[in-house]
This record gives structure tokens, sequence and C-alpha cells, in this order.
């Protein structure tokens, strides 16, 4: 059964992303690409600075940082990547299309990684059905990026 709090905070993080891509896009225009990645970055560690100073998340979990597997710090740098490809990939494509190809990515990626079962997250066996659908998402995204060109 799908919890539906979690399921709406989900699309709500899809419906950021689309918009934080577009307005990262609409900086690095004027900025640049790297000065833009570089400046949202600054704001993000910014605003969760100060969630933990006015918040009673705190500090403490910062002693724990050596239990983390190594491989897990490596998402700071795929922040960069990634917003870098945002910004780069939206003018020249459009948010439709990035997002169409961001999403496809993300689907066929989140599938691979739950039927290996990496990172520690839990098992979870491809279906036919996975299959199906991912290709439909391919397809679609090929429609769409023919509809601009």
């Amino acid at each position: 059964m799908i919890n539906w709090l979690y399921m709406g905070i989900a699309l709500l993080a899809g419906a950021a992303m689309a918009v934080q891509g577009t307005m990262n896009a609409a900086l690095g225009k004027v900025v640049g690409l790297w000065q833009s990645t570089l400046i949202v970055h600054v704001i993000g560690t910014l605003t969760v600075l100060g969630i933990l100073i006015f918040s009673s998340a705190g500090f403490s979990g910062f002693s724990k940082y050596a239990q983390a597997p190594w491989y897990v710090y490596l998402g700071g740098f795929l922040n960069v990547l990634i917003i870098y490809a945002v910004v780069r990939s939206i003018p020249q494509v459009g948010v439709g299309n990035a997002t169409t190809g961001i999403v496809f990515a993300q689907i066929l990626t989140a599938a691979i990684i739950d039927h290996l079962g990496l990172f520690g997250v839990k098992k979870v066996a491809f279906q036919y059905i996975d299959i199906l659908g991912i290709v439909l998402m391919a397809a679609a995204a090929r429609i769409l990026l023919n509809s601009t060109n």
C-alpha cells in the first residue's frame, strides 16, 4: 500500500526539480554555468545551516560521519554534476524535454539499483511490467524530443 503523504512529498520534489532546473538555467544564462552552480550550492548550504541552527535537528549527527561508507559522500559530487547538467541541457532542449530525460534516467537507474540491491537498499527484482514501463518512457521521451526539432 502506498503511503500517500510520502508519495505527495515525492511529487512535490519532482515539481520542485522542474522549477529549480528552470531557475538554475536562467541564472546560468546570466552569470555562467559554473558560477550559477556555485551560487545554488552556497544558498543551499546557508539554508541547511539555518535549519540546523534554528531547529531541533542540531549538529550532533556530524559526530557519526565516519560510520557512513565512503561512497555515500560522492552525493556532493553528484549534486554538482546534476545542477551543471540541468543548467546546460534546459536551454538547449527545453524544460519538458530535459525533465523527460532526467525522469527516464532516474527511473532506469532506480530500477537497476533496486534490482541489484545497491547501496544497502532492499532488493526489489525487475518485473516484466517494469521493463515495459521503461521502454514506453523511452518512446515518450523520443516523441517529445522529435516534437521540438
